[in-house]
């Protein structure tokens, strides 16, 4: 090892003496209100944070500028492929969170800070960011939280310059703080496995397709015609670009919101999507990642509409990153619609997988819910979940899959990937009750009472039968 080596680590480990030193000291000066911040937990719904004990990546910071974060009370504390948790002064500003999913591409799950609390560490951790750092590390981190994110060497003690753990070895989520209300809901409720055992081939049951999503043009029976699924929340345009397409020829879908716009995917799959970045309830950007990655829907073009304007290199990097064929700003002309249209059709037909081709893909994805099945019952949670992420990977759609995927990774505590994969499953199939009710058992788990209670009133509507739903009133009583 070279000399060089030598020093800096001897350097890190008088830096990390340093800091252990101050912060005790800050933490004497300084104690944390722990019962203020169980106070807003139940206040806001959702779990606190306390902040002295987090250690932020600060290359996370990237997702948000500076004037933003303080304009809003807000602070990035942990990012994962397909998550971010924040801390907030006010979680419950949905208009933020939504334009920060949007912006991310990420699910966004907000913690309620300390306001002064906040401050500190959104002043103290852009500030290091700017100086070239690479972690802001909280005063009462514990040293476990430094070891796993890579701050401290895991053998040694000592701050590693040259290495960097495996990602998977990252906090899984931010430390979190909840009201005695909300624990206490929390550790009297349990996964329920009913209906986990039944592997049909009814994988993807698609409820609520309402009326108005209508089909023009001519009959689905021409199989000769092809699809395009409209999606946009704006009727004008909806109906602008319905009209011109029957007129030429083509067989036409309407959605006005994301879930819609999924359900009519997997029901009717059509030949080519033309997309609304900004939707309700899923963003465009969401349902292209669905759609692109999958083996059964991954071959249908998408064209992105989006009133967004950030030029020629974003729409590039959209292509690139979420697989979208084309992707055109509002206002758009007519033409380049059609232009678009022509370019994607001439490659549609030759991509499009055969029937036999089809049905061989849903055979897979039925195949690994039994695998999946069948090897939790023998004992092998691990295998179980790779059988299922396997099918989940094939058809994305599919409710079933993500249903028991949800269900495992809860049992092994992976408390926010089974929380996506029930919303997930519940996006397909909203009658599903079993999905319903675990995932009203995992928000509780979580600390986020608020989204536990909507989820339990929810349930209500489905529930099988009257005793069902009175166990579900008086549960909810203890959690309002």
């Amino acid at each position: 090892m070279s000399q060089g080596t030598e020093d800096k680590k001897a350097l890190g480990r008088i830096a990390l003496q340093q800091r252990t030193v101050v912060s005790r000291g800050a933490a004497e000066e300084e104690p944390v209100d722990l019962e203020g911040l169980k106070a807003l937990s139940e206040q806001h719904g959702v779990p606190g944070i306390d902040l002295t004990q987090v250690c932020i990546r600060l290359q996370d910071l990237d997702l948000l500028p500076r004037e933003i974060a303080k304009r809003h009370g807000i602070l990035p504390v942990l990012v994962r492929d397909d998550r971010v948790f924040v801390a907030m002064v006010s979680p419950g500003d949905k208009h933020v969170i939504d334009e920060l999913e949007f912006v991310t591409g990420k699910r966004v799950y907000p913690y309620v800070a300390l306001p002064s609390a906040l401050s500190k560490a959104q002043e103290a951790a852009y500030e290091q960011r700017n100086r070239g750092e690479e972690f802001y590390i909280g005063p009462r981190c514990p040293e476990e939280t430094l070891r796993r994110m890579g701050v401290l060497a895991q053998s040694e003690g000592e701050m590693p310059f040259d290495a960097t753990p495996a990602p998977a070895s990252e906090p899984q989520e931010p430390p979190r703080v909840v009201g005695d209300v909300t624990d206490r809901a929390a550790s009297d409720s349990e996964l329920s496995e009913a209906d986990f055992p039944n592997t049909s081939v009814d994988l993807s049951v698609v409820t609520d397709l309402p009326d108005s999503a209508p089909m023009a043009g001519r009959s689905a029976a021409e199989s000769d015609v092809r699809t395009i699924l409209i999606v946009d929340d704006e009727v004008d345009i909806r109906k602008m670009l319905a009209r011109l397409l029957t007129d030429r020829g083509y067989q036409v879908l309407e959605a006005d919101r994301g879930l819609q716009a999924l359900r009519l995917v997997k029901e009717k799959v059509p030949d080519i999507i033309i997309l609304d970045a900004m939707l309700p309830e899923v963003h465009g950007f969401e349902i292209a990642r669905r759609i692109k990655g999958s083996q059964r829907y991954g071959h249908i073009p998408i064209i992105m509409i989006s009133a967004v304007y950030r030029g020629w290199r974003y729409a590039e990097d959209v292509k690139a990153s979420y697989g979208v064929n084309a992707y055109i700003e509002k206002p758009f002309r007519i033409a380049e619609i059609l232009k678009a249209i022509d370019e994607v059709a001439k490659t549609s037909s030759s991509d499009k997988p055969a029937i036999a081709e089809r049905k061989k893909v849903s055979e897979a994805a039925e195949q690994a819910l039994a695998a999946g099945v069948a090897a939790y019952q023998a004992g092998n949670l691990d295998a179980a979940i790779e059988h299922l992420k396997q099918g989940v990977n094939i058809d994305p759609l599919a409710y079933r899959l993500h249903f028991h995927l949800g269900l495992l990774c809860g049992k092994k505590g992976l408390v926010y990937e089974a929380i996506q994969h029930l919303e997930r499953a519940l996006d397909i199939n909203a009658r599903h009750f079993p999905a319903m009710k675990n995932l009203a058992v995992l928000y509780q788990k979580a600390g986020f009472r608020n989204k536990a209670i909507e989820t339990w009133e929810r349930a209500i509507a489905i529930a099988p039968d009257e005793a069902t739903k009175q166990s579900i009133k008086e549960l909810l009583l203890g959690l309002l």
